[in-house]
């Protein structure tokens, strides 16, 4: 049942993410909000250099940011809330006007940020169900979704 709720809020997130923009307040640096949150959460929360990516992923020459879960450390726990689906992470983007906004969370392997057709795009490498391999387990081939980021929204290229 978990699965299923973690399945269908990626699929949701991928799907929707600029209606979550509509109602989001800017934030100032998604680093220091995300630390803030976990330094709330856990007695102790520790951060490897790996906790926040900086690059530019929706093509408009803005530094977004990417936040992997999985290299946090609470309370000695490394990556608390990573499963056999990956680790958490939140993309966000920078606007002209400044600030970011999250547009979407996803529980994935990790991702490789690469050129397809002029354009820099999102490999995310995901468990492989969602490729409809479901009697695929951990052992084999992830799957691979790319995605570009048009606007404000995720949108699927492939899924192979």
């Amino acid at each position: 049942m978990k699965t299923l709720l973690i399945a269908l809020n990626i699929a949701a997130l991928l799907a929707a993410p600029a209606a979550a923009f509509a109602q989001q307040s800017l934030i100032s640096d998604p680093e220091i909000y995300e630390k803030k949150h976990f330094q709330e959460q856990c007695t102790k929360a520790e951060f490897s250099d790996g906790f926040i990516i900086r690059q530019d992923i929706n093509n408009d020459g803005l530094i977004d940011a990417v936040v992997n879960e999985g290299e946090l450390t609470c309370d000695g726990e490394k990556g608390p809330q990573c499963n056999d689906d990956g680790c958490t992470y939140n993309f966000y983007l920078q606007v002209a006007e400044g600030g970011y906004f999250m547009i979407a969370t996803a529980q994935i392997y990790g991702y490789d940020f690469v050129k397809r057709f002029g354009n820099m795009v999102l490999a995310m490498k995901m468990h492989p169900r969602f490729c409809d391999r479901p009697d695929a387990d951990k052992g084999k081939e992830p799957c691979i979704v790319t995605a570009r980021v048009r606007g404000t929204k995720f949108v699927t290229i492939s899924k192979k």
